[in-house]
C-alpha cells in the first residue's frame, strides 16, 4: 500500500502544477481593461518583477553557500536536496507574482461588467495560482525524493531535511524583504498622501502608490507564499523524521506524504467550487470554499490512516491539527474584523495616542484564546498517538494550504484591484466594490497569519522532537546553566528579529515620506492633478532599502543556533529552541493581530462611521494603521519563519553537533 502510494504521490503534484498552469491563462483571457488601466498594471508587473530578480540574485549568492557547506559536511544529496527545496520556493514565489500583478486590473475590469461575483471570481481564481503552486511544488518535491529514498527510511530524513532547510531559508529572506519593501512603501504613501495632503489612498498623484502596490505583491503574495511553503514542507518533514524511528517506519513515513496529497486534491475540490459559491456574499462563499475543502480532506485523512497504519488514533491528531487551524483562523478573524476594531474606531476619536494604547492592548488579548488552542490541539494529539501524532496535527493543520493561500493570495489583489480602479478613475459604484473585496482580503490575511503561526508552533515543537531524537537527548534538564542560558538566549531572539525588521522598515519610510513631501514641493502642479509623479524613484528607494535590510535577520537567524549547538552544546541548543519558540509564537501573534485590526479599524471608518474620510477620527486611525503596518506584514510573520527555521537548521545539521556530545 505504501510503496504505491509513493508512487502516485508525485503524480498529484504534477497534476496541481497543470492545474495552476491553466488557471493561469484562464485569468490572462480576461479583459485588462482600457489603456489607463493597462499602464498602470504594467508598472506595477514591472517594479514587482524587477524587486523579485534582484532579491532572487542576492539569495542564489548565499544559496551557493550553503549548498557547498551542506554537501561537505552532510553529502551531496543533502545538499541538492536544500537546492531542491530553495528553487520550488522561489518558482512558487515567481509564479504566484506572474498571476497576481496581471489578475488586478482585471478584476477591476470585471467588477465594471459583471459587478461583484465577477471581481470576486478573478481576484480569487489569480490568487489560486499561487494557492496551488505551493501545495503543488510541496508534494512533488517530497514525493521524489522520498519514492528514491524509500529503500532506506532510517537515513532518508538526513536527505530530505535538506529541502525543508532550503524552504524555509528562502521564506525568512523573501518574506523580511518583501515585508520591508511593502511597508515602508505603504506608510510612505499613507502619511504624507493621506494625512498630510488629504487625498485619497491610491490616488494617481500620490508617487507613493504605485510602490505601495508592488509591495503588496512582493510581500503578501511571494513572501507569505515562501512562509506557508516552509511551513507545509517543514510539518511533513518533522513527521517523516519522527516516522523513521519506529520499528516498521515505511508506512509511518508514507502517512504525511499521502495526507498532503489527499489535501491537494481537497482543495482542488473546494477552488473548483467557487465557480457556483461566487453569487454568494464575499466572505460567506470563502467560508464555505474552506469548510467544502477540509470535509473533503478529512474523509481521505481517515481512510489513509486506515489503511496505513491500521486504526485510527492518528487520524484524531490530525482532525485535532485541522480543527485547531480553523479555530485560530476564526479567532484572528473576530480581533481583526470583529468587535475589536469598532473599539480601535471609537477611540480614533480621542486621537492617535489612544488609537495606539486600544490596538496594543488587543493584539496581547488576541494571544490568548490562538495559545489555548493550540495548546488543547497539542494535548489531544499527544494523547492519542504521542510525538508522532503532534507532528500529524501541524500536517492536518495545513493539509488544505491551496485553499488558504488562495485566499490569503485573493488579498493583494483586491487591493491591487482598488488601486487600479482610483487611480483609472473608475468610478465611486467600482471602487466600493473594491473595497468590499479588499476589506475581506484583510481578514483572509489575517486567517492565513492565523494558519502560518499556529502551524508554526506545533511544526517548531515537531522539528525539536525530531532533533532531541536524532542529537540523542532523553530530557532538556532546566537545573543545568548552560540549558537556562540557551533558554534566555532563544527567547530573546524574536525580539532581536523584530527589532531589526521594525527599525528596517522606519528607515526605508523615512525616505520614501521625504521623497514625496519632495515630489509635493518641487514638482509644479501634481497636487493639482495637471504633473506626473516620479514613481520610479519611488520604487528605487524601497527596492535598495529592503535589499539591504533584508540580509542581517536572515544570516543572524540561520547563525545563532550554529553557534549555540557548537559552543554551548546540543542540550543548551534544545533549549535554546524552546525559548525561541515560545516567546515567537505569541509575538507573531500579537503584532499580526494588533496589525490587522488597526488597520480594519481604519476602513471600519472610511465607510462612514466617526466623521467618515478625512476626519479626525480618520486621521488618528490612519496613524494608526501605519503603526500596524509593519507589525502585521514585516515583524509578526517573521516570527513564525525564524522559529521554524532556527529548528530546521538544528536538525539538519544535529548529526554534526551529536558527534560533540
Amino acid at each position: 500500500m505504501a510503496t504505491t502510494l509513493l508512487q502516485v504521490i508525485p503524480w498529484i503534484g504534477a497534476l496541481g502544477m497543470l492545474v495552476a498552469v491553466i488557471t493561469f491563462f484562464a485569468v490572462k483571457r480576461h479583459s485588462p481593461g482600457n489603456e489607463t488601466m493597462q499602464q498602470i498594471a504594467d508598472r506595477v508587473y514591472v517594479g514587482a518583477m524587477t524587486f523579485l530578480k534582484r532579491e532572487y540574485t542576492i539569495i542564489t549568492i548565499f544559496m551557493v553557500v550553503i549548498f557547498v557547506a551542506l554537501a561537505w559536511l552532510l553529502g551531496i544529496w543533502t545538499g541538492v536536496a536544500y537546492l531542491a527545496g530553495a528553487m520550488a520556493s522561489m518558482f512558487a514565489g515567481w509564479f504566484g507574482m506572474q498571476a497576481a500583478t496581471r489578475s488586478a486590473a482585471r478584476a477591476c475590469q470585471g467588477a465594471k461588467e459583471g459587478g461583484t461575483p465577477a471581481a470576486l471570481s478573478i481576484a480569487f481564481q489569480g490568487g489560486s495560482v499561487m494557492g496551488l503552486s505551493v501545495a503543488s511544488l510541496g508534494v512533488l518535491g517530497l514525493g521524489i525524493f522520498f519514492l528514491f529514498l524509500r529503500h532506506d527510511p532510517q537515513n532518508a530524513p538526513l536527505v530530505i531535511n535538506g529541502f525543508a532547510m532550503g524552504a524555509s531559508s528562502i521564506a525568512l529572506f523573501a518574506r523580511v524583504g518583501g515585508g520591508i519593501y511593502t511597508k515602508s512603501a505603504d506608510v510612505g504613501a499613507d502619511l504624507v498622501g493621506k494625512v498630510e495632503a488629504g487625498i485619497p489612498e491610491d490616488d494617481p498623484r500620490n508617487p507613493g502608490v504605485i510602490a505601495d502596490n508592488v509591495g503588496d505583491n512582493v510581500g503578501d503574495t511571494a513572501g507569505m507564499g515562501a512562509d506557508l511553503f516552509e511551513s507545509y514542507v517543514g510539518s511533513v518533514v518533522a513527521t517523516m523524521a519522527i516516522g523513521a524511528t519506529f520499528a516498521e517506519p515505511l508506512a509511518r513515513m508514507t502517512l504525511p506524504l499521502a495526507l498532503i496529497a489527499s489535501g491537494l486534491i481537497a482543495s482542488l475540490v473546494g477552488i473548483f467550487s467557487m465557480g457556483f459559491l461566487k453569487k454568494l456574499n464575499p466572505q460567506s462563499a470563502l467560508r464555505f470554499a474552506t469548510y467544502i475543502s477540509g470535509g473533503v480532506f478529512v474523509i481521505f485523512a481517515y481512510f489513509l490512516t486506515s489503511s496505513l497504519l491500521g486504526d485510527s488514533r492518528a487520524f484524531w491528531a490530525i482532525v485535532a491539527g485541522l480543527v485547531g487551524g480553523l479555530l485560530i483562523a476564526a479567532e484572528s478573524e473576530y480581533y481583526t474584523s470583529g468587535p475589536p476594531i469598532r473599539a480601535i474606531a471609537e477611540a480614533a476619536e480621542s486621537g492617535p495616542a489612544t488609537t495606539i494604547i486600544t490596538g496594543l492592548a488587543i493584539g496581547f488579548k488576541s494571544t490568548i484564546l490562538p495559545m489555548i488552542t493550540i495548546c488543547a490541539a497539542i494535548f489531544v494529539a499527544y494523547q492519542v498517538n504521542g510525538l508522532y501524532g503532534i507532528a500529524l496535527a501541524g500536517v492536518g493543520m495545513l493539509s488544505t494550504i491551496g485553499l488558504v493561500m488562495s485566499t490569503d493570495s485573493y488579498g493583494p489583489i483586491a487591493d491591487n484591484a482598488g488601486g487600479v480602479a482610483e487611480m483609472s478613475k473608475a468610478g465611486p459604484e467600482i471602487r466600493k466594490i473594491t473595497d468590499q473585496l479588499d476589506a475581506l482580503g484583510n481578514t483572509t490575511a489575517a486567517i492565513g497569519k492565523g494558519f502560518a503561526i499556529g502551524s508554526a508552533a506545533i511544526t517548531a515543537l515537531a522539528l525539536f522532537s525530531a532533533y532531541q531524537t536524532t542529537v540523542g537527548i532523553e530530557a532538556i534538564d532546566l537545573t543545568r546553566s548552560n540549558t537556562v542560558i540557551g533558554l534566555f538566549l532563544g527567547a530573546m531572539m524574536p525580539f532581536v528579529i523584530a527589532a531589526l525588521t521594525m527599525e528596517a522598515v522606519g528607515r526605508a519610510a523615512n525616505k520614501m515620506v521625504m521623497e514625496i513631501r519632495r515630489q509635493f514641493r518641487e514638482i509644479k502642479g501634481l497636487l493639482e492633478g495637471n504633473a506626473e509623479p516620479d514613481v520610479q524613484t519611488c520604487i528605487d528607494i524601497v527596492t535598495k532599502g529592503a535589499l539591504r535590510e533584508m540580509v542581517a535577520p536572515g544570516l543572524i537567524a540561520l547563525a545563532s543556533p550554529l553557534l549555540i549547538g557548537f559552543i554551548m552544546g546540543p542540550e543548551s541548543l534544545g533549549g535554546f529552541l524552546a525559548g525561541a519558540t515560545a516567546t515567537g509564537v505569541l509575538l507573531g501573534v500579537f503584532m499580526a493581530n494588533s496589525g490587522g485590526a488597526w488597520d480594519n479599524g481604519k476602513k471600519y471608518i472610511e465607510d462612514g462611521h466617526h466623521g467618515g474620510k478625512g476626519s479626525d477620527a480618520h486621521k488618528a486611525a490612519v496613524v494608526g494603521d501605519t503603526v500596524g503596518d509593519p507589525f502585521k506584514d514585516t515583524s509578526g510573520p517573521s516570527m513564525n519563519i525564524l522559529i521554524k527555521l532556527m529548528a530546521v537548521v538544528s536538525l539538519v545539521f544535529a548529526p554534526v553537533i551529536a558527534k560533540m556530545m
